[in-house]
């Protein structure tokens, strides 16, 4: 699975621009905000609780299948979130562009799809999660824990650049 190249055009329409821009020609290309996301040694993951109130995490992350990617314990509160409701929005800050992808995330069960997240996330953090009996494992931690790897697709993304007066909105599919 990949990520569709979205369509980007600016966040502000002339009627709603003061003070901020409305020249298409700030609107910045997807492949500038993908560079950020791939860059950053971690992102804010927030997620939808049951009740509706947002719960927000810092977590690692990696660019994987040509998506954003993240395991984490299927009993913590982001993992229950995201079993209950895929529906995620990462955030993240860069030197050009500050950013926000609305996204679905959805957990990754294939073996060949956990294999691909594993070792994305191994070259970039160093972390050794191990694949035993189908599942994803933290075989370093006592008790070797269960991890979930899931893949976020994303809907919609904002992108704000240093200068506080230019953004650019991408939409995807």
């Amino acid at each position: 699975m990949s990520v569709t190249t979205p369509v980007a055009e600016p966040l502000f329409r002339p009627q709603d621009a003061v003070p901020m821009s409305t020249d298409p020609a700030t609107v910045k290309p997807w492949a500038e905000a993908e560079a950020v996301l791939r860059g950053a040694p971690k992102v804010w993951l927030s997620t939808v609780r049951p009740g509706g109130r947002p719960h927000a995490a810092p977590v690692m992350f990696a660019w994987a299948g040509g998506a954003i990617c993240v395991a984490s314990r299927p009993g913590s509160r982001k993992g229950r979130n995201l079993a209950a409701d895929g529906r995620c929005v990462i955030t993240v800050s860069g030197d050009t562009l500050d950013l926000v992808v609305e996204g679905d995330a959805g957990r990754v069960t294939d073996p060949a799809g956990q294999r691909e997240i594993i070792a994305a996330i191994q070259e970039k953090y160093g972390w050794p999660l191990t694949m035993r009996d189908g599942s994803v494992h933290d075989d370093g931690l006592p008790g070797g824990p269960e991890y979930g790897c899931y893949r976020i697709t994303p809907v919609r993304a904002f992108g704000y650049g240093p200068d506080g007066l230019t953004a650019t909105r991408w939409r995807f599919g």
